[in-house]
């Protein structure tokens, strides 16, 4: 803006020179003409005086020499009388000394041009810097010659100093004054205007801040007025905006469903948090990248160019390989087609479904499951009822095997539904446990008593390795024991006769960690991580056979879990299998 006021007042300088200077040369030649004019009548009054003396005394009077050099001494002048023939009648050293003899010959020369010119004359001559007037002389009506006064013009060249050092010195101050009141008046008006330039320049740069000064009332003061509250506009509308924006992103990036924003020409210009942590990519693999060359599945890339084809919404269900799993999506896509049908591009919206298609597989496998353990001991008991009423009774050898068998399929049934309303129970949300200091060796020593017959039914020997000292725990006694009789229980199932199950305990600083390790058939490495499925058994013929439902470490790890501990599996095929499981010594630890 300083070049701009810089400009300005340099133009502003130059006009007002000019216009001093056009007036000073048009102020001085008044001045001298006005000063010529009078020096002119001055010098034709004192001609008409010399003319009147000479008509008065004659030429012929010899006092008319001493008269006329009085006279030419009074008025400063240097009087000539010449004849009309160009002689030299009388001539007075008015003017002294100080004019050489050779203005007689300038004189003479400048009369003989004149000679029959009736009239007066006047003429400057700069070689001398002296002024010539003449008038006719005339002597009863007869023109007999030329009167001639001559004075020096210095007092005439120092007038006209005197004027144009008057006129440069007044136009000098006039010049600083109209300068110094032009500066003040130029920054007055331009101080506005460079503020609401400086703001305007703030605001090109998005700072919607910067305001100006509104001291004026003026039209200054309405372009103040007018950018100050263009910037409020601006400030309000980008401060709008950027909440809208910050609303927008967040909801994009924290939305459960993974989200793709393609533009017109293919170009992905969008990729939000939950699709990079779904696919595990980055997003400089797939921002401004064609989508087929970024999409690695080729269903994705299908999807896409149906939607750009048919410009119509689609919504399909695709399974995708993720490294070494496959993952179920439910993958939504929609035309972007703006205000005047102007088409924008597509979006893509993808929903992770895999755990709902697990869970719903899980339903599936858990209907089948129940429909299956069910119906094996309802159709024995139908199977021997009928018999029973065909007269099978009537044996009593046949009849009490029979209802043995009814018997057992009935406690097998029983002990399923029962495991049943456990697992449901340990799912539900409000379910509660009994926290209460527990005993360990107590425990373990009831839990030996209650399986001490199985053991010696099937040759197989417990060992208990637990410290000496007290060792206590909070939790739920009654789901403990539930717990370990559970594990104890699946460990005389597949250890086979002469096998042998260890339980020992290990106190640690804040936790105990309590092992059953059984000498049985082992678990392969595959099936470690289903173990604790619903009705997952490793050896299905020996589970059934022995009466087991499928149910039991399913309910060993909710509950587990419900005392915020964990349970580890180390096992090998043939070998055996040992089970650790980490309970806190005290509730606080998980409440």
């Amino acid at each position: 803006m300083n070049k701009f006021r810089s400009r300005l007042l340099f133009a502003l300088l130059i006009l007002i020179i000019i216009v001093l200077i056009g007036l000073g040369l048009l102020l001085g030649q008044l001045f001298k003409s006005f000063y010529l004019q009078n020096f002119h009548e001055r010098m034709e009054k004192e001609a008409k005086v010399v003319e009147l003396l000479v008509q008065e005394e004659g030429l012929t009077n010899p006092f008319l020499q001493n008269k006329l050099d009085q006279v030419s001494s009074t008025l400063n002048v240097r009087t000539t009388i010449i004849h009309k023939n160009g002689k030299v009648l009388i001539d007075s050293n008015g003017t002294g000394k100080e004019i050489k003899e050779e203005s007689r010959a300038v004189i003479e020369e400048i009369v003989r041009g004149k000679l029959q010119n009736k009239k007066g004359f006047y003429k400057v001559e700069e070689q001398y810097n002296l002024y010539y007037y003449g008038v006719p002389l005339t002597d009863k009506g007869q023109h007999i010659g030329f009167i001639v006064l001559s004075t020096s013009v210095d007092s005439f060249n120092k007038i006209n100093q005197q004027i144009w050092g008057l006129l440069i010195g007044s136009l000098g101050m006039a010049l600083i004054v109209i300068l110094l009141l032009g500066v003040r008046i130029m920054t007055q008006y331009t101080k506005p205007i460079e503020s609401a330039t400086q703001v305007a320049m703030e605001l090109a740069k998005g700072n919607y801040k910067a305001r100006t000064y509104e001291d004026y009332v003026d039209e200054t003061g309405m372009l103040s007025q007018a950018i100050n509250m263009l910037a409020r506009n601006l400030q309000d509308l980008i401060s709008t905006q950027e909440m809208q924006q910050d609303r927008l992103r967040t909801l994009i990036e924290n939305m459960g469903s993974g989200l793709i924003l393609i533009d017109s020409r293919g170009y992905i210009n969008l990729v939000n948090k939950a699709y990079k942590e779904q696919f595990k990519i980055e997003s400089s693999d797939y921002l401004y990248h064609l989508y087929y060359e970024a999409f690695r599945h080729k269903e994705v890339i299908s999807l896409v160019e149906e939607i750009f084809m048919t410009e119509t919404n689609t919504r399909k269900q695709l399974v995708l390989p993720m490294k070494i799993e496959r993952k179920h999506f439910d993958v939504y896509g929609a035309p972007i087609i703006g205000l005047n049908d102007e088409w924008k591009g597509v979006v893509l919206v993808f929903h992770d479904i895999t755990e709902l298609k697990k869970l719903e597989q899980m339903r599936k496998d858990f209907v089948a499951n129940v429909s299956h353990e069910l119906k094996t001991p309802i159709t024995s008991i139908k199977g021997f009822a009928e018999t029973l009423l065909e007269g099978a009774g009537e044996d009593e050898q046949i009849r009490e095997q029979f209802l043995t068998i009814i018997l057992n399929e009935s406690h097998r049934m029983q002990g399923l539904i029962q495991d049943l309303l456990d697992l449901s129970k340990i799912e539900q949300q409000g379910f509660k446990l009994t926290i209460q200091p527990v005993h360990l060796q107590e425990l373990f020593e009831e839990i030996s008593m209650m399986l001490s017959g199985k053991a010696a039914d099937k040759n197989i020997s417990m060992e208990l390795r637990l410290p000496d000292e007290p060792l206590y725990i909070e939790a739920d006694p009654l789901r403990v024991k539930q717990i370990f009789i559970n594990l104890i229980n699946n460990g005389l199932t597949y250890t086979p006769a002469g096998g042998f199950i260890d339980i020992w305990a290990k106190e640690k600083e804040d936790r105990v960690e309590i092992s059953v390790r059984d000498t049985g058939i082992g678990i392969s490495e595959e099936e470690i991580p289903r173990i604790f499925e619903r009705f997952y058994r490793v050896d299905k013929a020996r589970s059934r056979n022995s009466g087991g439902t499928g149910l039991g470490l399913a309910i060993v790890k909710h509950l587990i879990e419900a005392h915020h501990g964990k349970i580890e599996v180390a096992s090998k095929v043939g070998e055996g299998t040992t089970f650790t499981v980490t309970f806190y010594k005290s509730s606080k630890k998980f409440t």
